[in-house]
């Protein structure tokens, strides 16, 4: 049954394994801290510390990729289009390894910075999956 959505399933590991990845690189900045305290960042940290980046970075994904994956899984099993929904899939994953990048590697208060941009298209895909189950059940 699942099989013809093989390339949505392999965009939805990449996500899983790129907030993964964010987990590690998180823990990995904190703990090189000199005055580290397990599970607290401290509150005096900015844009300007990658502990903070990676920290933000690893917890924005937290609080997004359910919005997107279950939907998108949810899509699977309505039956919805194979190549719509592994575009929209991969074009999620590709925005957020790229809103990753550019948080990891550019310390800017500025707003929008260029990550938005990039968040903002996977808002986009995030309402396009919303969509596409929602048509799919009801069409």
């Amino acid at each position: 049954m699942f099989a013809v959505y093989t390339y949505s399933i392999a965009g939805l590991l990449l996500i899983i394994f790129t907030v993964f990845v964010q987990n590690i690189v998180a823990a990995i900045a904190h703990r090189r801290q000199s005055q580290y305290i397990p599970g607290k960042v401290s509150d005096e940290l900015s844009h300007d510390s990658f502990v903070f980046r990676s920290h933000r970075t690893f917890h924005n994904s937290l609080e997004n990729v359910h919005q997107f994956t279950l939907p998108a899984i949810l899509c699977m099993f309505l039956g919805a289009s194979t190549t719509l929904l592994a575009v929209l899939i991969w074009i999620y994953a590709l925005c957020r390894i790229i809103h990753m990048g550019l948080y990891y590697a550019i310390a800017t208060e500025q707003n929008p910075s260029p990550r938005s941009y990039f968040y903002m298209i996977g808002v986009l895909c995030t309402v396009g999956v919303f969509g596409l189950a929602i048509f799919q059940l009801f069409m």
